[in-house]
């Protein structure tokens, strides 16, 4: 009797094993935008961190009394949104350096062109 009892309870744990679940999972659906918003502000905030860790951009901070550790707390502070706007606004920035100096030397150039084929003999 010992044995038949036995292999009951073995087929018992056996079956119970093979049907029922170690752990539960739960699935659920998620909106499109939960999906996408999240790397869009990592990339953000990304962006922000890099412009603040500039030498430039320290500098102008420490002129005006900032501290830019304080400002890198601040922007970890911000909400996903601020962080979006801010990162837009140094997105439109323009990149490199003003063209002024460039403009006035290409011209320069293009007026010697002009009076050297002019003037030649």
């Amino acid at each position: 009797m010992k044995s038949s009892l036995k292999r009951i309870l073995c087929s018992f744990l056996v079956i119970a094993m093979a049907m029922l679940p170690f752990q539960s999972g739960q699935a659920s659906m998620i909106g499109s935008d939960a999906v996408i918003a999240s790397p869009a502000s990592q990339a953000d905030r990304n962006t922000v961190t890099n412009f603040l860790n500039r030498a430039e951009t320290a500098s102008q901070l420490q002129a005006l009394g900032v501290d830019p550790v304080s400002a890198k707390e601040r922007v970890a502070s911000m909400t996903d949104e601020e962080v979006a706007s801010l990162a837009g606004k140094i997105n439109q920035l323009p990149a490199g350096a003003d063209s002024s100096a460039g403009a006035i030397i290409l011209l320069i150039v293009i007026i010697w062109a002009i009076w050297y084929f002019a003037f030649r003999r």
